[in-house]
């Protein structure tokens, strides 16, 4: 019997986790850290479940469990982009498919403050409820949908003015 399971209990194989709840994740990835590092913290992420997966209890609520090792990771990735740039030969090009369509959205959401970002990624992109979100931001239930609230308004508030130019 693996460690945390219980006996007779059937539980999905890890591919079927990756591809019900990798869109997902991707949509956090992208939200918290931008299109461009989303791939390295989705991946990062995967990685991480992976080696965890087996001593995941049965009834674990798997979003969750996903959604904070994203936002761990995408800190962790966050941190990093402090480093100094490594030289190479060739600038790789940087807009992905994704940017190219929705470039203005993702650019509003990355001037989002970091709460806002992060509660507005993970309840509506994500689907968990604003307790969840507390619990893995590390402030309380009222302060996540505050900060979703804050979110969307500054979005909407941007959305606006950018048609209004149009």
């Amino acid at each position: 019997m693996d460690v945390g399971r219980l006996p007779g209990v059937i539980v999905k194989p890890f591919e079927q986790v990756v591809a019900e709840y990798g869109p997902m994740v991707l949509r956090v990835c992208r939200a918290v850290v931008g299109p461009t590092d989303a791939e390295d913290a989705w991946s990062e992420t995967f990685l991480a479940a992976l080696k965890a997966y087996p001593d995941l209890p049965a009834d674990a609520n798997l979003e969750a469990w996903l959604v904070t090792i994203a936002h761990r990771k995408a800190v962790d990735i966050t941190r990093v982009r402090g480093r100094s740039p490594i030289p190479v030969d060739e600038v790789p090009e940087r807009q992905s498919p994704a940017r190219a369509v929705d470039g203005d959205l993702w650019d509003s959401v990355a001037r989002l403050p970091d709460k806002q970002r992060a509660a507005v990624a993970y309840h509506y992109l994500a689907g968990l409820p604003y307790r969840e979100i507390a619990l893995i931001t590390g402030g309380t239930t009222d302060a996540a949908r505050r900060a979703a609230s804050d979110g969307i308004r500054a979005l909407r508030a941007t959305t606006n003015r950018e048609e209004a130019r149009s």
